[in-house]
């Protein structure tokens, strides 16, 4: 924990010394808000953009003040997409439970509205 807040405050450092526009006042740290993912394409897409631009600051494994404070402004809508994924993972389990527990019952309607609602969502996030 001890690391994180220390990192947090040379991050802190890094953008306000950098980007003089994203200190305020008191020159205290502001946090980004980041790119939203308000459905599960968003988040898929801003995953994969997101992704290959921290992958390409990894390249040369040589990091800059300025690249790690790009790295902080990424984290922000990399954890936005890992959060509405994890979110749409938890509805597709319980979109499952509903197939599993209708094949059980043999309740062929809901098997079948169901399990398409399934494989559409999963299908997103499989690849093939």
């Amino acid at each position: 924990m001890k690391l994180h807040l220390l990192a947090a405050s040379v991050l802190g450092f890094a953008l306000t010394a950098t980007s003089p526009a994203l200190a305020d006042d008191d020159d205290r740290y502001q946090h980004f808000k980041g790119q939203p993912a308000k459905t599960l394409d968003q988040a898929l897409f801003n995953l994969a953009n997101f992704n290959a631009k921290l992958a390409e600051l990894m390249e040369d494994g040589e990091l800059t003040p300025e690249d790690m404070a790009t790295v902080h402004q990424l984290s922000y809508t990399l954890e936005n997409a890992l959060q509405k994924l994890d979110e749409e993972v938890d509805t597709l389990q319980d979109v499952l439970e509903e197939v599993h527990l209708a094949s059980e019952s043999m309740d062929y309607d809901t098997v079948k509205e169901q399990a398409k609602v399934y494989l559409e969502t999963s299908a997103k996030i499989v690849k093939k």
